[in-house]
């Protein structure tokens, strides 16, 4: 996961995935998500390296509907992050998801379900935490 710079006008200073808007040069969502991780932080993934899709998610503040794919890598290469984000979270993938909880915060004026995860002291709220539930609940953790 990434957190993201607090430069930004749009979800300054959270922690989220890589990702962005499509653009006229993207073929097809999965290419936008790739091409924003290859943008954000230098991660080059090939389509053949795509397992799946999880459920569609909505941002609260900006309404962005989120497409969010899974791949597995035998290996990640050196990153290079750009000015969009702050720094690259290594957060082990089991662990994390055994912290969910519902979140509390009123000031996160919640539309629809919210949830939390933590690691180490980042917490994961919002959109990012909605596609981690997505991902827990379909390997049943």
């Amino acid at each position: 996961m990434i957190e993201k710079s607090k430069k930004l006008n749009i979800h300054a200073g959270e922690i989220a995935f890589p990702g962005g808007k499509w653009s006229e040069d993207d073929s097809d969502l999965l290419d936008t998500a790739l091409r924003e991780t290859r943008e954000e932080v230098g991660l080059n993934i090939s389509r053949k390296n795509v397992i799946g899709q999880l459920d569609n998610v909505v941002t609260l503040n900006s309404g962005f509907t989120i497409s969010s794919f899974l791949s597995i890598l035998d290996n990640i290469q050196q990153l290079k992050i750009n000015s969009e984000v702050k720094s690259v979270l290594h957060m082990p993938l089991i662990p994390l998801l055994q912290t969910l909880d519902e979140d509390q915060d009123p000031n996160h004026k919640s539309i629809q379900e919210m949830y939390t995860f933590t690691y180490m002291d980042k917490l994961v709220w919002g959109a990012s935490a909605r596609i981690l539930k997505n991902l827990r609940n379909r390997l049943s953790i």
